[in-house]
């Protein structure tokens, strides 16, 4: 086992590394890593077996990191797009992937090509959490669509995995779909509150020791035990599990350190994962039934994210977002493989050539994936120049007037909202853009006359209707918003606009101020600033000594910043 692993993870690292320099995702010299460990040069020592048990605690271990981060409540705000959308192209990819698999194959059944096709639309949730967070997209509306999206595909794989034993194995339906509705629905109350209990006493019993790998300990029961749980009492799948656990926890006060704690193990686990993938691979079974591998290919970089794309548009959601989301879709990955497999090893219904084509084309589909991920911006921007696709503001807003200064403030979050209700003391106009519908109604019939547009600040035309052109400033109050984007449509709108960032981390100051920012406000800073200047009033400094003591402090934040700033 430990000459497997070591032997995986070594070449993992090797052509993750030259992946990276190549500026390539490095789940491509994972996979690679995969291809070269299952060669027969390594002897006898290296086990598929092994690997493909560990990367299934990656898979789980993700799967937990993802519900950290996407709340109950993310996913209720995303469910006009993210449901419709995935129902329509889950049915469009099978069907054209059973009519592949029906016409390019002899001997083929209606049946078995349904199966086909089945296995074939879902994408990868590890491939495309990864491919979002490293173009920095996870956190915005676009990611949590495409999160959402995957929700409701890997819902429908299980209750795909809840019907083959009632086609297959003899089970009446009718009692079938209601004791797995009954099933689901206790999983979800379950984790939901009396996992929510027993989760918060656990975390809090714990974190009050000293011993920081108790809590891990604790944060890899909770994430494994709670899937297992859902698996063998629930019949649903691990991942699910995982997924509902991570919720839970997110929304508890230990959300940030569980996440980093459960971060390093993810990612190790999460490694060996695409590595199993690629030891599966049988390159030679692929080229002997190559032209089903391309009919599947090409509908999975194509007839998959053109559907998406439609139907994200039709739903009248911006063109950046169906971009975003129907090119992270472009792929399949670990459900696909679970189906697969059970089909052809426990029904015996699915022949191995189409296991190994489903294999091939979630390789050569993540390959391209990740790859082309990154003229993802290139296109978006495209598109936006000729008027395409942009979001239409809320309302019309009045043009700056000439004695009055204009501020526009990204995002009406609580920073966002302290800065509008001073400016608005001062008699400064300020224009508000933000994604949120809610918020943009709130504040349009609320009695407080907020100037608001529902849209994207990386778009010039929300810009412009903001009236950048004249404005004074635009102040970006969301540390996880797009700020070199921003900045860069700013700029080209208004060369003397003035452009003030938030971000947590003053390590990210440098970066950001080289993308475009006038000023960067860190939170850490922000913090430590306010403890000194309480206790030092307490103690009975005075004004001038407070100014001098902050502009020191300023000094060594910088002097800092400029040291530790990522290259």
């Amino acid at each position: 086992m430990i000459y497997t692993l070591a032997i995986g993870l070594a070449l993992a690292l090797l052509l993750g590394i030259i992946a990276q320099k190549l500026k390539l995702s490095p789940i491509i010299g994972y996979l690679l890593a995969g291809i070269l460990a299952a060669q027969s040069w390594w002897g006898t020592g290296v086990d598929g077996e092994i690997v493909a048990e560990f990367s299934h605690i990656g898979v789980v271990l993700l799967l937990f990191g993802v519900g950290l981060q996407f709340h109950f409540e993310d996913l209720l705000a995303v469910q006009k797009v993210a449901v419709p959308g995935s129902v329509v192209c889950m049915v469009v990819r099978a069907l054209t992937g059973a009519l592949g698999y029906y016409v390019l194959v002899p001997d083929a059944t209606w049946m078995v090509s349904i199966l086909f096709g089945a296995c074939m639309c879902v994408s990868s949730t590890v491939v495309l959490t990864r491919v979002l967070a490293d173009n920095k997209v996870l956190q915005t509306p676009a990611g949590h669509t495409a999160l959402g999206w995957l929700v409701v595909e890997d819902i429908f794989t299980i209750i795909l995995l809840v019907l083959l034993p009632v086609f297959f194995a003899g089970q009446a339906l009718g009692p079938a779909l209601g004791w797995m509705t009954i099933k689901l629905t206790l999983l979800v109350l379950c984790v939901a509150y009396l996992g929510r209990l027993i989760i918060e006493k656990t975390l809090t019993y714990v974190s009050r020791s000293t011993s920081d790998e108790l809590f891990t300990l604790a944060v890899l029961v909770i994430a494994l035990g709670i899937a297992v749980l859902s698996s063998k009492v629930f019949n649903a799948s691990l991942e699910f599990g995982a997924f509902l656990s991570g919720m839970v926890v997110g929304q508890s006060k230990f959300s940030a350190r569980a996440a980093g704690d459960a971060l390093p193990m993810r990612d190790a686990f999460a490694v060996l994962f695409f590595v199993s993938v690629g030891m599966g691979f049988d390159l030679a079974g692929l080229l002997e039934y190559w032209e089903l591998a391309l009919c599947a290919l090409l509908l999975t970089l194509i007839v998959k994210p053109v559907a998406a794309y439609i139907v994200i548009r039709l739903l009248k959601r911006p063109s950046r977002m169906a971009l975003i989301v129907s090119t992270s879709l472009s792929q399949v990955g670990e459900f696909s493989f679970i189906l697969a497999s059970l089909i052809a090893n426990q029904y015996k219904i699915l022949p191995d050539f189409a296991v190994n084509v489903i294999t091939g084309v979630a390789i050569i589909s993540i390959t391209f994936n990740a790859a082309l991920y990154r003229f993802v911006p290139r296109l978006v921007r495209f598109f936006e120049d000729r008027g395409i696709g942009v979001m239409n503001a809320s309302s019309e807003l009045p043009a700056p007037t000439e004695d009055r200064h204009r501020v526009i403030i990204v995002g009406y979050g609580p920073c966002g909202e302290i800065l509008q209700r001073i400016f608005q003391k001062y008699d400064i106009e300020v224009v508000v853009i933000e994604m949120n519908i809610d918020t943009v109604n709130r504040l349009s019939k609320g009695k407080d006359k907020v100037l608001v547009l529902h849209g994207d600040a990386r778009q010039r035309t929300i810009l412009k209707l903001a009236g950048a052109e004249k404005a004074e400033a635009i102040i970006i109050t969301a540390a996880a918003a797009p700020a070199k984007e921003i900045a860069a449509a700013a700029r080209e709108i208004n060369s003397n606009i003035s452009i003030m960032a938030y971000t947590t981390y003053r390590n990210n100051a440098k970066a950001m101020l080289s993308d475009g920012a006038d000023t960067v406000f860190s939170g850490e800073e922000e913090v430590a600033l306010s403890m000194m200047e309480l206790l030092l009033t307490t103690l009975g400094a005075t004004d001038e000594q407070l100014k001098r003591e902050r502009a020191t402090a300023r000094e060594i934040f910088n002097k800092s910043a400029a040291r530790h700033a990522p290259v």
